[in-house]
C-alpha cells in the first residue's frame, strides 16, 4: 500500500515538473525572443515576467531588469516602455510614471526624436517588427529543436493510427440525447478495407489526420445538414461517396460511425477461457474467420456472437508462422467478456523529418482556426483547450512518455507562435498592426484609442479563456471518472 501510494506521489511530482518544464518553457522561450530581439536593438527593457499580476518571486538585475514569476501563469512578457501600453497586464512602466510630467505636453512641444508617452528615444518600425515577431520566432526555432530530437529517437506511432483504411463500420451510432440511429456510414455504403484518401478535398494521411479532418469540415447540404464528401479507394478503384456526419458523443463532433483498421494482436489470454481452451496464446495475429478478414477487434467479437451455436475457423500468425484453430460451438459465452482474449494493436516508432513535424502542426492549427470562423463548421470556442486543457495534455502525456510530452510542447509552441501573430490588439500581431498603421498615416495612433481598444479586447480575451476553461474542467472531470485519458484513446469518428 505505501508502495503505491509513494508511486503515485513521485507520478504526480514527475507529471507536475514536466507541466512546469515544457509549458512554462514554452511561454519562457516567447518572452525570451522578445527580451534578446529588445537588447539587440537598443531599447530599455524594465521588466521580464513569467505570468501576470503581482509577482511571486522578483529580483533586480546589475543590466536594471527586474526578473519575476507572476501568480497568474497564463502568459508572459517583456515590458518595453518604448513599445505599445500595455499597462493594463503588465502594470506601469516606471519610465512613464517618472517622466512623464517632462516630456507630455502639446504636440508642438515635444523634443525632435523622442518618445512624447515616455521620454525615451524614439524606435523605429523596423525595430519594432523585429521585437514584436521575435517571440513566435523564438517558438517555431524551439519546436524545431524539439521536432530535431523526436526525428532522431522516434516518434511513438500506434498501428491502429498508422493508416487511413477502414477496418469496422458500426451498425448505429448514439446521439447525444441517447438515441440510437443508423451509422452514416452504413447509410452511405462505406465498407470494411475501404481507403479513405481525402474528406472534402483535404488529403489525410493517417487516422487522426482523417478524423480532424472529419471533425473541422463545414460541408453542408441544401437542407443544412452536415455533409462529407469521401474521396476513396475500394479495390484499387478511385470512389466519391457523399456522407452525412451526425453530431454525436461529448464534445457533439462530427462522427459517421468507422474505426481504423489495423493488425489485431492478442495481448493476453485469461487462464482456463474458452479463447485459452482454443489455443491463443499472447502476441498471436488474427487474421481471418471463417475466411472473413478481421481488420478490427470488434469484427472478433461481433462475428464470434453472431456465431454462438456454431464452430468458426480462425486464422492466425504465430512467430511468422500461418496457424488454423478451431473455436467449437460457445452458447452463453458473451465473445466481449467472457471468451478470455484482451487485444493490442501494436505500436512503432516512426522518424519524420523535423520539418515534416512542423508543417504537420502548422496546417492543424490554421484547419482549426479557419473551422472556428467558418459559420458552416461544427467547432465551436468550447471544443478549445486553454490553459487548463494544456495542463490536463501535458498531463496525460507525461502518463505516456517523455516522447509524447515533446510532441505536444511542438504543437503548444506553433499554437503560441501562429495565435499570437494574429492580429489582435494585446497580442504581437495586434501591435505590430497598431505600428503598421501609424507608419501608413504618418504619425503613431492616438495613445488614448491604442489604451481602449487593449482594454476592451483584454476583457474579451480572459472572458474567452474563463469560458473555454469551464468547458476543459468537465472534460477533465469526465476524463477522471471514466479513467480513459485522451490521449491513449482509440480514434472513432
Amino acid at each position: 500500500m505505501f508502495s503505491e501510494l509513494l508511486h503515485s506521489a513521485l507520478a504526480n511530482v514527475w507529471t507536475a515538473f514536466l507541466v512546469i518544464l515544457f509549458f512554462g518553457g514554452s511561454i519562457f522561450v516567447h518572452e525570451l525572443g522578445h527580451f534578446l530581439a529588445a537588447r539587440r536593438r537598443g531599447l530599455k527593457i524594465e521588466r521580464f515576467s513569467i505570468g501576470f499580476g503581482p509577482a511571486i518571486w522578483s529580483h533586480r538585475g546589475k543590466d536594471g531588469v527586474e526578473y519575476r514569476v507572476a501568480w497568474f501563469p497564463l502568459g508572459g512578457y517583456v515590458l518595453l516602455p518604448q513599445l505599445a501600453d500595455l499597462s493594463i497586464i503588465e502594470g506601469k512602466s516606471e519610465t512613464r510614471v517618472e517622466k512623464a510630467e517632462e516630456f507630455i505636453a502639446t504636440a508642438d512641444d515635444v523634443l525632435p526624436g523622442l518618445n512624447p508617452e515616455r521620454g525615451l528615444p524614439q524606435v523605429t518600425y523596423g525595430s519594432k517588427m523585429i521585437v514584436f515577431v521575435a517571440g513566435a520566432t523564438f517558438n517555431v526555432l524551439f519546436a524545431f529543436a524539439l521536432a530535431c530530437i523526436l526525428s532522431v529517437v522516434g516518434v511513438p506511432e500506434r498501428n491502429d493510427t498508422a493508416s487511413t483504411q477502414i477496418g469496422y463500420i458500426t451498425p448505429t451510432i448514439e446521439l447525444p440525447d441517447g438515441t440510437k440511429v443508423t451509422s452514416p456510414a452504413t447509410a452511405a455504403d462505406l465498407r470494411v478495407g475501404d481507403v479513405v484518401k481525402a474528406i472534402d478535398g483535404v488529403r489525410v494521411s493517417n487516422w487522426p489526420d482523417l478524423q480532424q479532418t472529419l471533425e473541422m469540415s463545414g460541408g453542408r447540404d441544401s437542407a443544412g445538414r452536415p455533409k462529407a464528401v469521401f474521396d476513396i479507394e475500394r479495390g484499387n478503384r478511385p470512389m466519391r461517396i457523399v456522407v452525412a456526419p451526425r453530431l454525436a458523443g461529448e464534445e457533439k463532433f462530427r462522427r459517421v460511425g468507422i474505426m481504423p483498421a489495423f493488425p489485431v494482436l492478442v495481448y493476453e489470454v485469461t487462464p482456463g477461457s474458452a479463447a485459452d481452451h482454443t489455443g491463443f496464446k499472447a502476441d498471436d495475429e488474427i487474421v481471418s474467420l471463417d475466411g472473413v478478414p478481421v481488420l478490427n477487434n470488434f469484427t472478433l467479437g461481433d462475428y464470434l456472437e453472431a456465431h454462438v451455436t456454431q464452430p468458426v475457423t480462425v486464422r492466425i500468425k504465430r512467430a511468422g508462422a500461418d496457424l488454423a484453430l478451431a473455436i467449437a460451438a460457445r452458447p452463453g459465452v458473451k465473445p466481449d467478456t467472457d471468451f478470455g482474449l484482451t487485444f493490442s494493436a501494436g505500436s512503432h516508432l516512426a522518424h519524420p523529418s523535423p520539418f515534416r513535424q512542423l508543417w504537420d502542426q502548422v496546417t492543424m492549427t490554421l484547419h482549426t482556426l479557419s473551422s472556428l470562423l467558418n459559420p458552416r463548421s461544427d467547432i465551436g470556442l468550447s471544443n478549445l483547450s486553454g490553459p487548463v486543457g494544456i495542463v490536463h495534455i501535458f498531463s496525460n502525456a507525461a502518463e505516456a512518455g517523455l516522447r509524447v510530452v515533446l510532441m505536444f510542447t511542438i504543437l503548444v509552441n506553433i499554437n503560441l507562435a501562429i495565435l499570437n501573430l494574429l492580429p489582435i490588439p494585446v497580442l504581437d500581431g495586434g501591435q505590430m498592426l497598431f505600428a503598421t498603421i501609424g507608419r501608413l498615416r504618418g504619425r503613431a495612433l492616438p495613445i488614448n484609442f491604442i489604451l481602449t481598444t487593449q482594454s476592451v479586447f483584454m476583457v474579451l480575451l480572459f472572458s474567452m479563456i474563463l469560458y473555454v476553461s469551464f468547458f476543459d474542467v468537465r472534460r477533465w472531470a469526465r476524463d477522471v471518472s471514466s479513467d480513459k485519458p485522451p490521449v491513449a484513446a482509440t480514434a472513432k469518428p
